[in-house]
């Protein structure tokens, strides 16, 4: 039998192709065949069911600790981005009359100690403080004494360490998001659970398309 996919001689996409980040959640629907089968073992023995049963129930619990793990990532994410903040802050102060922030930048930061972010809002708000992160390298280049000043080196080396942080973290929670995505409609258990819960999949971090068309500029 021949290759499904052939690398050396299967059409290839010469120009390229770009991927997004869907924003859609997909909810999960309640599997008619897992209902027959619960049905079915509680009809011809009761182990079966109560067996069943307790697979409900531990798939359950299995997806509340799973949010847990998720809001745990995601404050991973949020706890670099307020040092990164206050890194940027300091930067700007340092800067002076070199470079004008957004305010509303630092204000809606503290959003995310509420708690009631979503996904969506998250990642506006961290594309936001990106641009913050821009606007002081911007300036940063185009006043070559203050690379002199040691505070501001170390300020900038420092929103450079917490930049790979928050890549790393968004990592961590993309996986935690995939897995969650994967699980809930595994059938028949979870799926069943997922469903009747009212669970729906996730959105994972994504890039913002000024970030990606930079991504395509010429850096050298």
């Amino acid at each position: 039998m021949a290759n499904a996919l052939d690398e050396m001689n299967d059409p290839i996409v010469e120009g390229g192709r770009d991927v997004n980040v869907i924003a859609k959640r997909l909810p999960v629907e309640k599997p008619t065949s897992a209902v027959i089968l619960e049905i079915v073992l509680w009809c011809l023995l009761i182990i079966p069911g109560v067996i069943y049963l307790i697979c409900k129930i531990k798939a359950k619990n299995y997806f509340k600790q799973l949010e847990q793990k998720l809001q745990h990532d995601a404050s991973q994410i949020d706890n670099y981005l307020e040092q990164r903040v206050m890194i940027l802050q300091n930067c700007a102060k340092l800067l002076d009359k070199a470079i004008e922030l957004d305010k509303s930048t630092f204000e809606n930061i503290a959003k995310y100690r509420s708690g009631t972010l979503d996904d969506e809002t998250r990642n506006a708000l961290s594309g936001s403080i990106d641009g913050v992160s821009r606007s002081i390298n911007l300036a940063f280049e185009n006043y070559p004494d203050l690379k002199a000043h040691n505070e501001i080196a170390d300020a900038m080396q420092q929103n450079s360490y917490l930049q790979r942080e928050i890549t790393a973290a968004r990592e961590v929670y993309n996986d935690t998001v995939n897995t969650w995505n994967r699980e809930i409609f595994m059938w028949p258990v979870k799926q069943q659970v997922a469903a009747k819960c009212g669970y729906t999949t996730r959105i994972p971090f994504a890039t913002t398309k000024e970030i990606k068309e930079q991504a395509r500029g010429v850096f050298f």
